[in-house]
């Protein structure tokens, strides 16, 4: 152990509690010993450091910080050094803050366009998830601050996200849903990793062995800290003994007391219980450290044009008929949306940040050689009819060159907490374009939204631009592109399916009662669109530019890729170069092309580069369930480069030796797994998959700890029932203002045992019990248990707060 003579000093209280808050967002200090007190701050995409009060959802205000574009954005930018720039940008935020862990990035995959909190992760696919965590992570640790990539793992849904179980095979887990987090821990160095709310496979992410211990810390070699996600934890001296060390935000002494008692009835044993402790006393003496004599300010201006070069190297032109972008100089233009006005460019929920300032297109389009001939909102934002606006806007597109129309999704469509029900725009908005189109053809869309949407009416537009949420900085970025200032290179990251009908995961998502079953395996986006043929609106690593780049003279060896990359075109700009690796007629299910390998490389008109992408440990290996390791198939792969998933320029083979003659699978037994065809998987084939049947998630009549509050509408408790519908008609009435009210969102999909973890030490796990009792129609027998523990917590808290302020143990 690294500070063995301090973890002798400690008694087993301090011990125990250290392993907890103290409050919503520091842990606690001991300051006999000299062990500070550090601070975690959300920022994925920008410091959420609050002023006052503290609270994981946003509702009170926060310091102000630079708003850079969400990672769902960033990742379309396939730059790492970008990356790594934004990541020493939110670092030196951070340190300036006096903030010591950064909570980010996210790396959850987008297994389907519908997860609420899609703005807030990278790409459906884990490689480029990794690559473009790895280097934020380089960045952010570049500045003495540690960052904390989440939710570790499988933790793709919003709804009853802290009370269901992800059901998924180890092939699918490993290469899926774990890769990004690999390539973060062992690229990017992580030294803090957040766990999931969810269980995998049946026990939750913040005490599952097989996770925490046998995978990140074993395999991966990680050394740095578990963090709870934020009331996340459900019994930590499970958590401890798989390895968790910090259980957040303020659970009190409740838990610490169960820890205690688990050393001292030998259920844990000290040695555990030492380990964890010694984890994260090197974290909090290593970045306390790390910050001493650092500046307590930022260069604002300097962070706000990063926050632009962000925006603009990220934004994805989807099309450009007749190229009618880049607008020529002092073009008659209308401007036309509410996104223009009040402009949509953060998500909703802990992520949450107060811009140091905030561009709009209203404002800033002044700034460039464009004549605008009017300004109208045109629609509601909260998606009402209004007929005064959409005639407004009419008017104002006639004798208009060309026509800016901002639109997207508002913010109720996406946000922590809260799952979409569908994949459109809404329909106030798709009206006015409709109608737009029959005064002036020229609409060139620019859209903002934090993950993929339906496009029936992209026929309507000559030409679109998105955004995604584009940070404080937005604005101006999307004016430098459509003026031509900046040569568009943002690729897409994930995939636009014609419909959600087309959606691997369709029947299977969110889950259904406690189960998501992940009957899609490894068919997740691209992968299931490219091998089953099923035809998208625009495919993964889709993007145009204002140039044309053609590709050359193809080289495999066992090193890598090498090729020649031409801008064949009038304009400078940046390619995204995508190696994918396939394999025909395997005998290990895969699909048909995978991305191994990305290189964005920057051309002068005319210029010519070579490219080299580079193999890695992860470029042929495939989970193998019978060897229990990473494997090699033997065969001539084909390794192909292109512009997008479906765009292959060159392809060459190479032959590479297999590592085993052990497979994994029987054809005959995973038909419709060996065809990519997985939207109708049967149970039969799912249990196959997974080796064992599939387990019961089906809701029982009484609730639980673990139950959601959400399920008590067949609670047995006539109060409860009527608890649960005071919520849900204050759910609904935030909805239909247009802001969803997070608070609601949380508590309304939160378990029962969170009352426990999320209190501040008010209220005992003995008292939830008695809460539970009475919600299954005990009131009697459950309110003796509450009030009886409360008056027991009380005491208990009192005498553990006076033996930590001794330094003394508990007398026996």
């Amino acid at each position: 152990m690294k500070h063995q003579d301090m973890i002798e000093k400690m008694t087993l209280e301090e011990k125990a509690a250290f392993l907890s808050g103290k409050g919503e967002w520091d842990t606690r200090d001991i300051p006999r010993l000299g062990i500070p007190s550090i601070f975690c701050s959300d920022g994925p995409h920008g410091i959420r450091k609050q002023a006052g009060a503290g609270d994981h959802l946003g509702l009170n205000e926060s310091l102000p910080a630079t708003c850079f574009p969400t990672a769902a954005a960033i990742a379309n930018s396939w730059d790492v050094d970008l990356g790594r720039e934004i990541g020493e940008a939110l670092g030196e935020e951070a340190s300036a803050l006096n903030v010591q862990v950064l909570l980010g990035p996210g790396l959850n995959i987008k297994r389907s366009p519908l997860c609420g909190r899609n703005f807030e992760y990278f790409s459906e696919d884990p490689y480029l998830s990794g690559k473009m965590a790895a280097s934020y992570i380089q960045g952010i640790q570049s500045q003495g601050v540690c960052a904390c990539p989440k939710h570790f793992a499988v933790n793709s849904q919003e709804l009853r996200r802290m009370a269901m179980n992800a059901v998924l095979d180890e092939r699918t887990l490993r290469e899926i849903y774990l890769t990004g987090f690999e390539i973060a821990v062992k690229e990017g160095g992580a030294k803090a990793m957040m766990s999931g709310y969810n269980q995998v496979n049946g026990i939750y992410a913040n005490e599952n062995q097989h996770l925490l211990r046998d995978i990140l810390r074993k395999e991966w070699g990680f050394d740095g800290i578990v963090i709870t996600d934020w009331g996340g934890s459900n019994n930590h001296v499970d958590g401890v003994k798989a390895g968790s060390n910090l259980e957040m935000p303020a659970p009190g002494l409740d838990s610490a007391r169960q820890i205690t008692a688990a050393v001292r009835d030998g259920s844990l044993a000290m040695e555990e219980l030492d380990t964890v402790v010694d984890d994260l006393l090197d974290a909090v003496l290593t970045v306390s450290d790390g910050q001493k004599g650092k500046s307590g300010s930022f260069d604002k201006v300097k962070h706000h044009m990063l926050a632009r070069k962000a925006a603009a190297a990220s934004a994805v032109l989807l099309k450009n008929t007749d190229h009618i972008l880049p607008l020529k100089s002092g073009c008659r233009v209308a401007v036309i949306g509410d996104f223009a006005v009040e402009p949509r460019y953060q998500g909703a929920g802990s992520s949450v940040v107060k811009p140091t300032r905030r561009e709009t297109i209203a404002v800033s389009i002044a700034e460039y050689d464009l004549q605008v001939i009017g300004i109208s909102r045109g629609y509601r934002r909260t998606g009402e009819a209004d007929e005064v606006l959409k005639k407004e806007a009419l008017d104002v597109i006639e004798g208009a060159e060309a026509v800016l129309y901002f639109f997207g999704l508002d913010e109720l469509s996406e946000s922590e907490g809260l799952d979409r029900s569908h994949m459109r725009i809404p329909q106030n908005q798709i009206d006015l374009l409709q109608s737009m189109l029959q005064v002036n053809e020229n609409i060139i869309g620019i859209l903002s939204a934090g993950a993929s949407v339906e496009m029936p009416w992209q026929t309507n537009c000559k030409a679109i631009l998105h955004g995604y949420l584009s940070g404080q900085a937005g604005a101006g970025a999307m004016l430098d592109i459509l003026t031509g200032k900046v040569n568009p290179s943002g690729r897409l990251a994930e995939s636009y399916p014609l419909r959600y009908e087309d959606t691997p995961a369709l029947r299977h998502f969110p889950s259904t009662e406690r189960n998501a079953e992940y009957r899609e395996s490894i068919y997740v986006g691209y992968r299931y669109y490219d091998t089953s043929k099923v035809r998208v609106q625009f495919p993964f690593g889709f993007g145009l530019s204002y140039t044309e780049f053609t590709y050359s003279d193809i080289k495999a060896d066992r090193q890598g890729v090498t090729l020649t990359v031409t801008n064949s075109g009038t304009m400078d700009g940046a390619e995204v170069v995508q190696m994918y690796v396939g394999l025909p007629n395997a005998i290990v299910f895969r699909p048909e092309k995978e991305l191994k390998g990305f290189a964005k490389v920057f051309l002068m008109a005319g210029e010519s580069k070579k490219v080299h992408i580079p193999f890695d440990d992860k470029t042929f290996r495939y989970w193998n369930i019978k060897t229990n390791r990473w494997e090699v198939e033997m065969g001539t792969y084909r390794i192909m480069a292109g512009a997008s998933v479906t765009d292959i320029r060159l392809e060459t083979e190479l032959e590479v030796e297999g590592t085993t003659s052990v497979y994994p699978y029987h054809p005959a037994m995973l038909p419709y797994y060996y065809t990519g065809i997985v939207q109708q998987i049967s149970d039969r084939e799912f249990e196959t998959l997974l080796g064992y049947p599939i387990p019961d998630g089906k809701w029982s009549g009484k609730l639980t700890l673990n139950d959601a509050i959400c399920q008590m509408y067949h609670a047995d408790s006539f109060l409860a029932r009527f608890i649960y519908r005071r919520l849900t008609a204050m759910k609904k009435k935030s909805e239909e203002k247009g802001k969803p009210d997070l608070n609601i969102l949380f508590i309304y999909n939160m378990p029962f045992r969170a009352l426990a973890k999320m209190t501040a030490g008010a209220v005992s796990m003995d008292m939830v019990e008695g809460i539970v009792e009475v919600v299954n129609g005990q009131f009697f027998r459950g309110m003796k248990k509450v009030i009886k523990g409360f008056f027991a917590n009380l005491k208990a808290n009192r005498a553990y707060e006076k033996r930590l302020a001794r330094g003394k143990g508990e007398e026996r």
